[in-house]
């Protein structure tokens, strides 16, 4: 997908987006020296950490517009949009930790039988969508992880987020989508 060079310059783009608006109320502008391959669209997500604990994270599970773009957008969503937190306040700047996720396409993940969905997702690897009919909810691959879920939490734990009961993955009308992830860090 990306080189670590572009992942570097991810992150000191979103740094630098967090910084510019949450102190004057600027968005920045796409830079000039933006890398090509940055330009692609692409899913997206930021993470922000403080004290290794959530702060806020919020991004593009979809390719719907060029990845420079999604970064400098979801670093500041995050910051101030994200339901779960109040808004980042510049003092807590210092203190804030930016991760960039970077995304493939979601992809439905087909089965005969619910329990094959235990086969073909990847701990560590692929991160989940969950979709039913009242709710839609989404965990990145580095989540399962963290927590040290097997594939079976993982799967209960993004119905969760999607607001259904935790078992819905066992239900023929819940459609499941995974997606790869490439995660930089400051």
């Amino acid at each position: 997908m990306i080189s670590n060079e572009e992942g570097e310059f991810l992150i000191k783009l979103a740094r630098s987006s967090l910084e510019s608006y949450l102190k004057d109320k600027i968005i920045l502008e796409v830079p000039e020296d933006t890398p090509d391959n940055l330009k692609e669209e692409m899913g997206v997500f930021v993470t922000l950490n403080k004290n290794e604990q959530l702060r806020g994270c919020i991004g593009y599970p979809e390719p719907v517009k060029p990845l420079v773009n999604a970064v400098i957008e979801v670093a500041i969503q995050s910051a101030i949009q994200d339901p779960r937190f109040p808004p980042v306040s510049p003092g807590e700047l210092n203190d804030i930790h930016v991760e960039v996720s970077v995304l493939t396409k979601p992809e439905l993940i087909e089965v005969d039988k619910p329990a094959e969905y235990l086969e073909k997702i990847g701990i560590g690897t692929d991160g989940l969508i969950v979709e039913g009919c009242s709710g839609r909810g989404l965990l990145l691959p580095q989540v399962a992880v963290e927590w040290q879920w097997n594939v079976e939490e993982f799967l209960a734990n993004t119905c969760r987020k999607a607001g259904l009961n935790v078992d819905c993955w066992l239900e023929q009308d819940t459609q499941i989508y995974k997606f790869q992830g490439q995660i930089f860090n400051e």
